[in-house]
């Protein structure tokens, strides 16, 4: 009986429009993490060396990990068409062959800022805020259904004008930073528009219900908590680094 009243109540409930919908999952962009104080301060000139290399250290450990994400959704989506499409997103970060893709442009960054490769890999300033905050997300798009860890990549909506303002300012502000380290910027400039438009199709052909289309809004609400709580450890940085990660036997 009380599973027949909950599909009674969810048949009351008209799905959004296509209209609707991208609305709802745009407005998020409200809660996206260039509006934090961080970013902003990184906008504005106002970083310490000391702080921008925080940040490119940390910030990496998202950025290694979002093949694993991708990898991730592609292990739970069981449409071939999508997969061979999703795919690139993993040949992008990683490149086709060593020397290339996402990952060695971050650590090229991290270079120009004054850091190691082996500062970078290792993680050993990896704050347990960010550690947490990205696992967290990969663990959702490895439990959760498909679509949903699609529309939370959805991210990449509101990416590229904050990018155009970060690469801006770190040119003009940051000038003891070399300039060959913005390139991972100049790519994702190219790349997050084209992902942005193929995972927005995904979701608004692929959640037709009412609840589906809400579950999607709240996957990319969580995503922009997640990347916000990355920069409220990052800013504050007065924590001591993560001990180095071990598997728990």
């Amino acid at each position: 009986m009380r599973g027949h009243l909950h599909e009674l109540l969810q048949e009351s409930r008209e799905p959004w429009s296509p209209e609707e919908f991208e609305a709802a999952l745009r407005a998020q962009g409200q809660s996206y993490h260039h509006l934090h104080p961080f970013h902003q301060r990184m906008n504005a000139g106002e970083l310490s060396p000391e702080e921008i290399r925080r940040w490119a250290a940390n910030r990496f450990y998202y950025q290694r990990s979002i093949p694993l994400k991708d990898a991730a959704i592609l292990s739970n989506c069981p449409d071939i068409d999508v997969r061979r499409d999703w795919i690139v997103r993993i040949l992008d970060h990683d490149g086709e062959r060593e020397g290339e893709g996402g990952i060695e442009a971050w650590l090229r960054l991290g270079e120009s800022v004054g850091l190691t490769r082996e500062d970078l890999w290792s993680a050993r300033h990896v704050l347990p805020g960010v550690r947490y905050a990205v696992d967290a997300y990969v663990t959702f798009c490895r439990t959760r259904p498909w679509l949903e860890a699609v529309a939370a990549s959805l991210t990449e909506l509101f990416g590229p004008d904050a990018i155009r303002v970060r690469l801006e300012a770190m040119e003009r502000h940051y000038l003891w930073i070399d300039p060959a380290g913005f390139d991972y910027f100049r790519s994702r400039l190219k790349q997050a528009p084209r992902d942005a438009r193929q995972a927005l199709t995904l979701v608004l052909d692929g959640c037709r219900t009412r609840e589906s289309q809400e579950r999607a809004v709240a996957a990319l609400a969580l995503k922009c908590d997640l990347l916000w709580a990355q920069l409220d450890a990052i800013g504050q940085g007065n924590t001591q680094p993560a001990r180095e990660h071990r598997d728990v036997e």
